[in-house]
């Protein structure tokens, strides 16, 4: 259900590109499905995800000075801003606290498998990488592409990239024999 409700905003955004006339309503329907999601993983849980409590704070940033300056180079920054935070924070978690972000944040998923700090400092390496990389592909596309090209790589290429990311990781995991328990 999480998975979801992260994802409709992303949805209702395209679907608002495509069909209610360009950036502009799409950056406002983006804001709106952002604070509504939002609230509805509040009432939820009672404490949001903090990733996607971030996404929501640069979309609302974002995306009111591309409706009050009437540039959709902001919302277009948003996910750079974001995925280069992300990476941010992926390698200040290699120096503050015992954990690296990577073992916080996938540590639930694996269940009973235990992985050494080396191969947390690997997959925490990847995700720093993973963020400064995809950020700046995002940024070289809504610099040299269409808005509508953007749009479009906003959808299935970066929600494309995460999943094959993630799966690579999983993949690596278990081609290298680290999941056993």
């Amino acid at each position: 259900m999480q998975m979801l409700l992260e994802f409709l905003p992303l949805a209702a955004f395209f679907l608002a590109y495509r069909f209610a006339g360009g950036i502009y309503p799409a950056t406002a329907t983006l804001m709106a499905a952002m604070v509504l999601s939002l609230a509805v993983l509040w009432a939820r849980r009672r404490r949001p995800p903090a990733m996607f409590t971030l996404s929501t704070v640069l979309v609302l940033a974002f995306g009111t000075l591309t409706l009050l300056l009437r540039d959709a180079r902001f919302i277009q920054w948003k996910p750079s801003i974001f995925l280069w935070l992300l990476a941010l924070a992926f390698l200040g978690s290699v120096f503050m606290g015992r954990e690296t972000l990577a073992q916080r944040v996938l540590q639930p998923a694996l269940g009973k498998a235990r992985l050494q700090r080396s191969d947390w400092l690997k997959l925490n390496t990847a995700w720093v990488l993973y963020g400064l990389v995809t950020g700046a592909a995002n940024l070289l596309v809504a610099y040299h592409a269409s808005e509508s090209a953007w749009v479009s790589m906003k959808l299935w290429g970066l929600t494309g990239s995460m999943f094959l990311f993630l799966l690579g990781q999983v993949l690596w995991l278990q081609l290298t024999g680290r999941l056993r328990e």
